[in-house]
């Protein structure tokens, strides 16, 4: 387990040298170098380049060693996916967006992504595998109760993949890998923060002490089915009335201004007439806005983060994030939000599959060691 220890910290950027290891694992510096020495002789981890001097000599920085061998990654939506080849480090190397339908079902869709990544793969030794989806997943990599996604209730997906990759499979629900990869991008400074993904859907996570809290069943963060006020008695896919996803998320605000006359087919049409400053896209995204800061401003009063981190297309919409600033410091108590950051995500796009690659970097390691 020493080995695995010092090659989990390496792996999520939390140690770069010998002394960072010493002073998270809390053991003397010639027992560090001793499993540190073991693993690079055995080319598991290498050695290069020099750190910032803590008032010593200046470290030697360790990372994990690439290799040929690869992780590969998928972060699927309701109607494209994101797929990546990464290191054996979790570093993204080759990123393609292909387009699926989430809603023809799991074979049809798994078939095809991992037909895709196959050929991304180019032949080379797949190191594990990591798939985000836009639905509740449990700990088991089962999909529980997804509202847009028929005929995948209760599929499991880490079993589907496990068939066909004798490799480590981590199988999540898009806005955990999205939390995951936003960790993975900004770095130990922020450790307790939620995370929002804004997109077709409203869905979210959570992460506290650098680490994404799952909760009991692996389904934490759902604020989509938060019952709002101005919900009223619209129905939700969940057999209730008045969620958050009902008014908040961007197939709702689609609708709505599709019915008020505009012409609009997604997101990012939305996104796009809100930026021309269209009055019906831009009064409905203010309004969504505002609803998801409400709800939020009771999570934070709770857990009291660091920051709130927007992802998905909405996040990229200015009104759609100032609304939701404007509620939150409207709703939650002064001193939870005098240094709380309220932003955009900076890992973007690939913000799934950094979280991905993190992930199955982390359930590699904890397989035996060779």
């Amino acid at each position: 387990m020493s080995s695995a220890q010092i090659m989990g910290l390496v792996a999520s950027g939390q140690a770069t040298s010998r002394a960072d290891l010493s002073r998270m694992l809390g053991w003397a510096p010639s027992t560090v170098s001793a499993h540190v020495q073991e693993l690079l002789d055995s080319g598991q981890l290498e050695e290069s380049g020099v750190g910032s001097s803590r008032g010593g000599r200046r470290p030697r920085i360790l990372t994990v060693r690439g290799g040929a061998g690869v992780v590969l990654g998928a972060d699927l939506g309701g109607h494209h996916g994101r797929i990546a080849v990464l290191d054996a480090s979790g570093r993204l190397r080759t990123v393609r967006d292909i387009e699926l339908e989430i809603a023809a079902g799991p074979a049809s869709v798994l078939e095809q992504v991992v037909g895709a990544l196959t050929e991304l793969a180019a032949g080379r030794p797949v190191l594990g595998v990591g798939m985000g989806l836009p639905g509740p997943v449990d700990l088991t990599g089962v999909v529980v109760g997804p509202s847009r996604m028929p005929g995948w209730n209760r599929f499991s997906v880490s079993e589907w993949l496990a068939a066909r990759f004798n490799a480590p499979i981590v199988v999540g629900n898009d806005a955990d890998m999205m939390a995951v990869g936003e960790a993975v991008a900004r770095g130990q400074g922020l450790r307790d923060f939620v995370f929002i993904k804004a997109g077709t859907g409203v869905g979210g996570a959570v992460v506290t002490d650098g680490r994404l809290h799952r909760g009991a069943r692996g389904v934490a963060g759902g604020i989509s089915h938060l019952r709002v006020p101005a919900g009223g008695d619209q129905p939700s896919s969940c057999g209730n009335f008045g969620c958050l996803g009902t008014i908040a998320s961007g197939g709702a605000l689609v609708a709505a201004v599709r019915r008020d006359g505009v012409d609009v087919h997604n997101t990012a049409d939305l996104v796009r007439l809100a930026r021309d400053g269209n009055p019906t896209v831009t009064t409905n995204v203010r309004f969504a806005g505002r609803q998801l800061g409400e709800a939020l401003a009771t999570m934070i009063n709770f857990f009291n983060p660091q920051a709130v981190i927007l992802g998905g297309a909405l996040a990229g919409c200015d009104i759609f994030v100032a609304a939701a600033r404007g509620a939150l410091y409207d709703r939650c108590l002064p001193f939870t939000t005098q240094e709380l950051e309220i932003g955009e995500s900076v890992a973007g796009a690939n913000a799934g599959l950094l979280g991905i690659g993190r992930l199955v970097v982390e359930q590699s390691i904890a397989a035996p060691l060779p």
